[in-house]
């Protein structure tokens, strides 16, 4: 009996003994759980939880408004107002289906938009776009419940101010809804301006990285695309805000962490450009375009560009692309359709042709042969060079060739030419074959290589070819200005004196865009002094301050700095020259017979009340869009051509020069001449209503 009551306690302890050693091992374990998650990690874990109830959010900044020189409003910022819905607020619709369902049915009743659209499945979610979508409201509040239930989801955009006004009533009563108010971009001169102005977008992917470092919101914030708007972006862009905020879980915002930096207005920037000069340079365009047309009765053209500038100072005064397009049309998102529509068009609409296009110049381009053909003493000015109309070379273009028989024509060899030609006439009357000789050499008239490629290339340069102009717009383009070495390396072949021959007249490998080739001119008709382009008048900042004045700026002399290198055969020395003022004042000489009479754009200008320089040019061509029409011929003269003219005023003191080129326009005293003198006479009309307002004009 004693033993067996002594041996019962006995196992019970034993049994009691293993619990407790359990009970020690669970409890260190979680000792030591609770260590880990304290000690060891308990800095990530506070880090954690200060995330989850912090967020940074970025207050958006208001964009820089662009003005023209006088004023007027180019791109300002306009209040859209905006129907959202939070999911999260909505009443439950579980436990309360029927409130839900009331305030979608009386928010569609307001809007004016569908209730329900249908049904909608994974691959139309994926797609959903607010502001541009065919789905009802209840398919939008079920595909942001899914998403993102705690974020404002927009419903209907750019709602009239009245209706946003009832709806904002109506939310007292319609938990989750909400009026929101966005600045989006409004163009009021649109398409009149379009090429200079440019348009908005989203954040592009590629540079999302750099412009989060700036404090944009993709999905939220724009950036510039196009014109002024893409290349003044860190101007008028201005810098966003910052919070640092403690949030609720349903994403309200309690309090302040940070003092709050607040957000920095974007400066106002006004342009050099009149915008009625702008508007008649369109027009004018425009008008001729449908007269030639008419006249043909078929669509000879519907593509060219217009510039006008200030020879003293380097002002852009008016610069039109045609065919253009609709800014306004971008002003909230880019239309997808809209957008490829203007992507495949063959005229280009998207393409600022003033700065973007590389064209042969054509017979624009003889001024800078005329400047190296007296400057080198390649010709004197009376010495008389003869046009028969036609001239023949033997040309090879590599080693061991035997050579072929080329000819070179003028565009009056149907009449046999003009005769003997001098310096003066040989601008006036636009001779190609007094260039062809005096440019690459003819037999003893012309000796040796005449003033040859590499010489001309440096009066090329000189003038402003084959470099930017540094112009504040994006996407301009260099053209080209070839050389023996050019052509060698980009289509095997030696420089042959037929090559001369083309770039003299501004064919060939020659390129130019629009903007060159008037600012070329300008250089000339502004005694050799090349002046910086700009489009930028003033920048403003948000406080009234102007913190950038125009100051025109010469960036060379071609009279005074020696900038012309010296030839030795085929050696180009250090040694540099300029140009002698009095060949500068020859060659305006030149142009202003240009527009009288016998000269190339006489019958244009002989009515013309005014003093008028330029030259007429006439550029063959044949580019894809040619090819393709196939509009280039195989023999002599025909090949399309395109048509340029460029024009300055007053001749003796210019104050403005205007350049007109017509894409296939043919020949530039018909074509283009008449639009220059458009634009002149609509500049002195403007130049006597400012004056009798005591405004400052264009130009000056």
């Amino acid at each position: 009996m004693n033993a067996t009551r002594y041996e019962k306690p006995t196992i019970a302890i034993k049994r009691f003994r293993w619990v407790f050693m359990a009970i020690a091992v669970i409890f260190t374990y979680y000792v030591l759980q609770l260590f880990q998650y304290q000690i060891v990690n308990g800095a990530d874990y506070v880090a954690q939880a200060e995330d989850n109830r912090t967020d940074i959010i970025s207050d958006p900044t208001e964009r820089g408004m662009i003005f023209d020189r006088n004023g007027i409003v180019l791109a300002r910022n306009t209040p859209s107002y905006n129907v959202t819905i939070t999911p999260a607020q909505l009443p439950d619709g579980e436990d309360n289906p029927g409130d839900r369902y009331r305030i979608l049915r009386e928010l569609a009743d307001t809007i004016n938009m569908p209730l329900s659209a249908g049904n909608y499945n994974e691959e139309t979610a994926r797609g959903f776009t607010p502001c541009a979508t065919d789905f009802g409201i209840r398919e939008i509040v079920e595909i942001a419940s899914t998403n993102w239930p705690y974020q404002p989801t927009r419903i209907r955009c750019n709602i009239p101010r009245d209706m946003a006004m009832v709806v904002r009533e109506k939310a007292m009563d319609w938990p989750g809804v909400a009026v929101e108010v966005e600045s989006i971009r409004e163009y009021p001169t649109g398409i009149e301006t379009a090429e200079v102005v440019g348009f908005l977008g989203p954040v592009p992917e590629v540079l999302l990285d750099y412009y989060t470092e700036l404090g944009f919101v993709s999905g939220r914030d724009k950036v510039g695309y196009a014109g002024i708007e893409n290349s003044m972006q860190d101007v008028l862009g201005g810098r966003n805000g910052r919070r640092v905020v403690e949030v609720a879980v349903d994403g309200q915002v309690i309090r302040n962490l940070e003092e709050p930096i607040p957000p920095v207005p974007g400066s106002n920037i006004y342009l050099t450009i009149d915008v009625r000069l702008q508007e008649a340079a369109r027009t004018a365009l425009r008008s001729n375009f449908d007269y030639w047309n008419y006249r043909a009765g078929r669509i000879l053209s519907e593509s060219g560009a217009v510039i006008a500038m200030n020879p003293k100072t380097g002002e852009i005064l008016a610069m039109v692309n045609y065919p253009s397009y609709e800014n306004n049309r971008m002003s909230r998102f880019i239309p997808g359709y809209y957008y490829n529509q203007l992507s495949i068009d063959e005229a280009k609409p998207l393409l600022n042709k003033a700065i973007s296009s590389e064209l042969p110049p054509g017979s624009v381009y003889k001024l800078v042969s005329a400047l190296g053909v007296l400057n080198e003493g390649v010709v004197t000015p009376e010495q008389t060079i003869e046009d028969p109309g036609t001239i023949y070379l033997v040309q090879s273009f590599y080693a061991h060739d035997a050579g072929s028989l080329k000819e070179y024509v003028c565009w009056t060899a149907d009449e046999g030419g003009h005769g003997p030609v001098d310096f003066l006439h040989a601008i006036a009357w636009s001779c190609n074959v007094y260039w062809y000789k005096v440019g690459g050499g003819f037999h003893d008239e012309v000796p040796g290589n005449g003033l040859g490629i590499l010489r001309m290339d440096e009066y090329a340069r000189a003038l402003g070819y084959g470099q930017l102009t540094g112009i504040e717009l994006p996407g301009e383009v260099d053209g080209l200005v070839p050389s023996p070495n050019w052509k060698r390396f980009n289509i095997g072949e030696n420089w042959a004196t037929g090559d001369t021959y083309l770039a003299a007249v501004g064919q060939g490998f020659v390129l130019a865009t629009p903007l060159q080739v008037v600012n070329s001119i300008s250089t000339i008709a502004n005694g050799g002094k090349h002046m910086q382009v700009t489009m930028i008048n003033k920048i403003v900042e948000a406080d009234g301050t102007v913190s950038k004045q125009l100051e025109p700026k010469v960036l060379w002399d071609i009279t005074k700095d020696p900038m012309i290198h010296t030839i030795d055969g085929n050696q180009i020395l250090d040694e540099t020259k300029t140009v002698q003022p009095w060949i500068v004042e020859l060659a305006k000489r030149g142009m202003e017979m240009v527009t009288q009479i016998g000269g190339t754009a006489y019958a244009e200008y002989k009515e013309y009340d005014g003093f008028v320089g330029g030259k007429t040019g006439t550029a063959e061509y044949c580019d894809d869009f040619a090819l393709s029409l196939r509009l280039c011929g195989e023999g002599i003269n025909t090949w399309p051509a395109h048509a340029w003219f460029v024009g300055y005023e007053p001749a003796d003191d210019p104050e403005i020069a205007v350049v007109a080129f017509v894409y296939n326009g043919r020949e530039g005293s018909t074509f283009s001449a008449p639009i220059v003198a458009k634009v002149l006479d609509t500049w002195k009309q403007l130049k006597e209503i400012d004056a009798a307002k005591n405004i400052l004009p264009a130009g000056n």
